[in-house]
């Protein structure tokens, strides 16, 4: 492709341009409720990854809805990357994707090509998912936002749900982290061509193949990591009723990230991802670089599992099996006074 079908002007873009999480939570609760759905299985007051409507006894609808800017130049990269993460939140609930719509906010005065690759790179991620994509709304913008709406279906009594995790269940995380400081150090040109490409390996692999091997096991909860960082969704599955530790040496991490944090090429939203998750967060000898990693923004990034621990190696070995670089990273414990323990162990 050529240098003039690039964006050329992705300053912040993917999940690192969502809210912060403290701002949102402000924001939210000040909703009026209305009166309760019984068949509203999951809606927005639960900090969840998708909203979940209960259609009989064993359909439910998952439904979800994620875009955001660039944060690669190249637009049809650029395609994959929001449609995957997008279509995550239907993988993250247990489901299944069965329909998308396009969200676009597109320049009036830009090449229309730039649009088409945008769409056609979302479409086959669509396609992949096993999903129908089914229309779209399209609106001029000064600034290029590309994602999806998806519809899935669940069966109500099988769905995962964030915060259901119980105390001896061991935690798997199924992608490696890093991949904001890679994009971050890539627009400064501090990012081997090797890293950026492992990154965008990784923000483009569907979170589907990880989704159907974990049915097979007794998991007990499931969120996947985006913007909010690994600790600030983890900080979500405790839910405010139980504890974990985190084992910072069994955390897979893409090539370059650790480097990149050395040399404080983070983000504004990892930073706001501190200052909100941090106090719920005790280090015990883990580096400063490790820290900035496990509080960094993902763009699509993997599912982190709370799973039964008679299943937990089983399933470890099918996913990285799968090629997948899943790894056992912690362990959720009854209620303490630290939420959240990093160790260098």
């Amino acid at each position: 492709m050529s240098k003039e079908d690039k964006i050329v002007f992705c300053t912040g873009g993917g999940c690192t341009a969502k809210l912060g999480a403290g701002v949102l939570s402000r924001i939210l609760e000040k909703l009026p409720r209305g009166e309760k759905d019984p068949d509203l299985l999951v809606g927005y007051d639960s900090r969840d990854d998708a909203a979940v409507y209960r259609i009989t006894d064993n359909i439910a609808l998952v439904q979800t809805v994620d875009f955001f800017p660039p944060m690669v130049d190249d637009p049809y990269t650029f395609g994959q990357i929001a449609a995957t993460n997008a279509l995550s939140d239907v993988y993250a609930m247990g489901g299944e994707v069965k329909t998308a719509l396009n969200l676009v906010c597109f320049p009036e005065d830009m090449d229309l090509n730039v649009l088409g690759e945008i769409l056609r790179g979302g479409a086959e991620k669509v396609a992949e998912a096993g999903g129908s994509l089914a229309g779209g709304h399209s609106i001029a913008d000064s600034g290029v936002k590309y994602g999806l709406s998806v519809t899935g279906l669940v069966d109500p009594h099988r769905m995962y749900t964030n915060d259901t995790g119980v105390p001896g269940d061991k935690l798997v995380l199924t992608k490696a982290l890093g991949v904001g400081l890679l994009c971050t150090a890539n627009r400064v040109g501090e990012a081997a061509p090797e890293e950026m490409e492992a990154a965008i390996r990784s923000m483009t692999t569907l979170n589907k193949t990880a989704a159907e091997i974990s049915r097979k096991y007794r998991v007990h909860a499931a969120t996947d990591v985006t913007g909010f960082s690994f600790l600030g969704h983890l900080h979500e599955m405790m839910g405010g009723k139980l504890s974990c530790i985190i084992h910072a040496n069994a955390v897979p991490v893409l090539p370059g990230a650790e480097k990149a944090a050395d040399a404080f090429l983070y983000t504004a939203a990892g930073q706001r991802n501190r200052n909100h998750t941090g106090p719920f967060v005790r280090f015990k000898n883990v580096s400063f670089a490790m820290e900035e990693v496990l509080f960094d923004p993902q763009t699509s990034g993997g599912l982190l599992l709370a799973v039964d621990p008679a299943d937990v190696a089983a399933l470890e070995q099918e996913l990285r099996a799968a090629g997948l670089p899943a790894s056992i990273v912690g362990k959720i414990l009854p209620k303490q006074e630290i939420e959240i323990t990093v160790t260098d162990k």
